[in-house]
C-alpha cells in the first residue's frame, strides 16, 4: 500500500466496497437460510436495502478501522467481543426498546445499533422503536465519520508503516 499510484480514498473505497459486498452476500445467504423456516414478508424493501448497505458499510468501516490498530490476531477480536456484543445485546435485537425503563430507553438511543436494528425492523415488519428518517441520518453519519477517520489514519500511515 505504501507504493501504490492510487490515492489514499480510492484504496479505502476499494476495502469499502469489499466489505459491502461481502455484507451484502453474508445478508443473502442468512435470509435465503432464514426462508427455509419460515415465510417472510416484507414491508418496505428499499428501506431493507438501504439499511443492509448502510450497516454494512458500518461494519466494513469500523472493521477497517480496527485492524489498522491491531498488532496481532488476537487483538482483532478486542473490538467485536468487548464492544459490538454488549452494544448488540442491548441495541433492541431481541427485545422492544419501548419495554425498558425511561431512563434506559434514553441509554439505549446513543447506540447506534439500535437504529440499524431498527431500520431493518421497520423494513421487515413495518414498525420501528425510533424514527426511521433519524435512524438513517445516524447510520450515514456514522458511514462519513468512520470514513473519514479511516481515511485519517490511512494518510498518516497509521498501521501501515508500523
Amino acid at each position: 500500500m505504501l507504493v501504490s499510484p492510487l490515492p489514499n480514498w480510492i484504496i479505502l473505497l476499494g476495502y469499502l466496497c469489499g466489505g459491502l459486498i461481502r455484507g451484502m452476500l453474508v445478508g443473502a445467504v442468512v435470509t435465503v437460510v432464514a426462508l427455509l423456516f419460515t415465510h417472510l414478508h416484507i414491508h418496505h424493501f428499499g428501506v431493507i436495502i438501504a439499511a443492509a448497505l448502510l450497516t454494512s458499510a458500518v461494519f466494513s468501516l469500523g472493521g477497517f478501522i480496527n485492524a489498522v490498530y491491531a498488532k496481532n490476531f488476537d487483538q482483532v477480536n478486542w473490538i467485536p467481543a468487548f464492544v459490538l456484543t454488549p452494544l448488540t445485546y442491548f441495541g433492541g435485537v431481541f427485545y422492544s426498546v419501548s419495554m425498558l425503563p425511561e431512563w434506559a430507553q434514553r441509554i439505549s438511543m446513543v447506540n447506534p445499533i439500535l437504529h440499524m436494528v431498527n431500520a431493518f425492523r421497520y423494513g421487515f415488519l413495518g414498525t420501528s422503536d425510533v424514527d426511521v428518517l433519524r435512524a438513517f441520518l445516524i447510520m450515514i453519519g456514522c458511514t462519513v465519520a468512520l470514513f473519514g477517520w479511516a481515511l485519517h489514519l490511512l494518510n498518516k500511515g497509521t498501521g501501515i508503516r508500523d
